[in-house]
């Protein structure tokens, strides 16, 4: 009788539907680590009872039920290096979209999964089908773009929105198709002509899925459920001070690859030239196929540097190579003279272009050495927000315009925060010559101890190093913003530097701190992060949340030789109001604030760069006041609108004065 129950049990089990799998472990087991569900399922069968036994039998058959489901099994995959330079088809464009408040294309009215989900995209076959949805003649959103200022009725919308996009495909032998997204904000679930293809988290990375086995020749669709409610246990958490943009807010690729395709590569400078022509320079290159093929050849080639070199992987399907440039001399890239020079790698059909800087850095005690030689990095905040329009940068065209103001500041540097910034941006930059600093949102009051919330931060961390670890404007990785002391805080952090050190140890890692101590005008910062990070950096606002009065009083305990960035620091300014330097929100009050500032940063021992706080004014909704913010941080040296404060030739003049240095 038993074994007939358990028969029975076992037909039941894998007559169930994907679907109200999918469901129940997007709700429930994905949040648990997989070590987590092998440790509940061994405990489950301990050789005890019969009846334990075949509840045990039960549970392995849902598992295994659920792993043949594929949700476990996810497609998803590495996105490539430099995605761009890759066969690819754009699925940019106008979106079909509806609002789901109640998430009711997802859940039955009992919150369970449902198999009859939006996801479907299903069409009446019979005049009294009842389907309560139609993508066909809903309204469209432009991708890439945000929802909050496409539509007047989503601009201060945080829930769940569908989005479906058709496209044609025709297969190709011996090609994969994989389905890129430069990032959706802030859970994406993307289903291919109805089928899950994977649900990924985060905001500012990318994410890519195999998706081979789920398109077909013809007309395709797919349906991504997008979801940017704030929750205490995500990255960022929920709350933040800047405006939460959701959906699809950069580009959609359908990319064409190889079975075996070149999955990452890695060119940095080995060490600076030892001869005094810049000949004989290092260079190092790693490469990674995305399967561990043996005997494949790659030839890499720097035409400029005269180098035609072909490599063949190893038995991991990995390449680790030195290529000299003996018969060239190399030119570093510098903010002075951002020189890329342009890369292919060829494997058998595939060639892929880049373009690639060399340099170095490096900290001696104090400074931070660019190329072997001190610089001071004249820098500035930046969020990633047009100018103008007030919407989601996500174009090179949208960078231009904050990179020329940033130049025409006098800055050499900048602070990408609080997050990783768009491709096109961080590549357009580089070619301006901008050094960059660039973050996760491991922002403020972060669950340090919610080990989902630290595999989250860590995958945004490995993304973020993954897709840019070949960008030579980029010397910083910084690990989080403002963050209240603690042991877990600090286990959390220390062990994120430990990460991003092995994934990149080329680059300097810092994280923006605070100040711990301010009694009888002295400034304490004591951090126990100091030990893991190359430059010490920290947020300050004296004048702004202190007495401006106070500036000229302050002295700085800063007692870690390593070298000091301001991260941030300034105030809020509404341009075209002016007024009594004493008379907050003035263009004068700011334009005072930063002249005391500067003088007092002067002072500070080992100051090797700053970043005032930020280069335009930005959406918040922290910001309410009526008639001055009317939810916007005011705190920009430059309007949402272009006009340039007081403040801004403030800078201008202390930077000039700099670039000496």
């Amino acid at each position: 009788m038993r074994k007939l129950l358990l028969f029975i049990f076992l037909l039941l089990a894998v007559s169930v539907s994907a679907q109200d799998f999918q469901g129940f472990v997007n709700r429930k087991l994905q949040t648990y680590p997989k070590s987590r569900l092998l440790d509940i399922y061994k405990s489950c069968f301990k050789p005890t009872t019969m009846h334990r036994f075949l509840s045990s039998s039960m549970l392995m058959l849902c598992f295994m039920a659920t792993f043949a489901t594929g949700v476990f099994a996810q497609k998803e995959v590495m996105a490539p290096q430099n995605v761009y330079a890759r066969q690819s088809v754009s699925l940019n464009g106008d979106w079909n979209y509806f609002v789901d408040l109640q998430e009711q294309g997802y859940y039955d009215y009992r919150m369970n999964p449902t198999r009859w989900g939006y996801f479907l995209n299903a069409k009446p076959q019979r005049p009294s089908d009842l389907i309560e949805y139609d993508f066909d003649t809903s309204p469209t959103l432009h991708v890439p773009g945000d929802w909050n200022t496409q539509s007047e009725q989503l601009f201060l919308y945080e829930g769940t929105l569908w989005m479906k996009r058709d496209f044609n495909y025709t297969p190709r032998e011996g090609q994969h198709a994989l389905l890129y997204f430069g990032a959706v904000n802030y859970e994406a679930i993307v289903y291919v002509n109805g089928k899950l293809a994977g649900r990924h988290v985060g905001g500012f990375t990318p994410f890519c899925y195999d998706v081979t086995e789920l398109v077909h020749e013809g007309s395709n669709f797919v349906i991504v459920k997008i979801d940017n409610k704030r929750h205490q246990d995500n990255v960022p958490t929920r709350n933040f001070d800047w405006w939460n943009y959701g959906g699809i807010t950069r580009d959609v690729l359908l990319v064409s690859v190889p079975e075996t395709y070149i999955e990452d590569y890695t060119l940095q400078l080995d060490a600076l030239p030892q001869s005094p022509d810049g000949r004989n320079s290092v260079i190092d290159f790693t490469l990674k196929l995305n399967r561990p093929v043996a005997g494949i050849a790659v030839t890499v080639t720097f035409p400029e540097l005269k180098i035609r070199r072909t490599f063949t992987t190893d038995e991991n399907g990995c390449l680790h190579e030195k290529l000299s440039t003996r018969k060239s001399k190399l030119q570093l890239w510098s903010p002075q003279d951002p020189k890329l020079y342009k890369l292919s790698l060829e494997y058998a059909d595939e060639t892929i272009n880049d373009e690639i800087g060399f340099r170095t850095i490096e900290t001696r005690g104090k400074q931070i050495l660019l190329n072997g030689k001190p610089i001071f990095l004249r820098g500035i905040c930046a969020h990633e927000e047009t100018a103008y329009s007030n919407r989601r940068c996500n174009s090179a065209a949208d960078a231009d315009t904050l990179l020329s103001w940033a130049r025409e500041l006098g800055c050499n540097f900048i602070r990408l925060a609080h997050y990783p910034h768009n491709e096109w941006a961080v590549r357009e930059a580089e070619r301006q010559g901008f050094l960059l600093w660039s973050e996760i949102p491991v922002y403020w009051t972060i669950s340090w101890q919610n080990p989902e919330t630290y595999a989250n931060a860590e995958r945004q961390l490995t993304d973020m190093i993954h897709r840019d670890h070949n960008r030579a404007a980029i010397i910083i990785w910084s690990l989080a913003n403002e963050t209240p002391h603690s042991e877990a805080r600090d286990a959390f952090l220390s062990r994120m530097a430990k990460k991003a050190r092995s994934l990149d140890s080329t680059r300097l890692i810092s994280m923006a701190m605070e100040v711990t101590g301010a009694s009888n005008y002295v400034n304490r910062l004591r951090d126990n992060m100091n030990q893991y990070v190359d430059v010490v950096s920290f947020n300050q606002y004296v004048g702004w949340y202190r007495d401006v009065n106070d500036a000229p009083k302050m002295r700085w305990e800063i007692p870690y030789e390593k070298p000091v960035i301001i991260s941030e620091f300034g105030g809020g300014a509404v341009a075209g109001y002016h007024g009594d330097k004493g008379q907050r929100w003035t263009e004068e009050f700011q334009e005072n604030l930063y002249r005391e500032n500067l003088a007092m940063i002067d002072k500070i021992q080992g100051l090797a760069g700053t970043c005032p706080w930020v280069l335009k004014d930005f959406r918040s909704p922290r910001r309410p006041l009526p008639g001055i913010q009317n939810l916007f941080n005011r705190k920009g040296l430059v309007s949402d609108q272009g006009q340039r404060k007081r403040a801004f030739y403030v800078v201008q003049e202390w930077y000039q004065a700099k670039k000496p240095q």
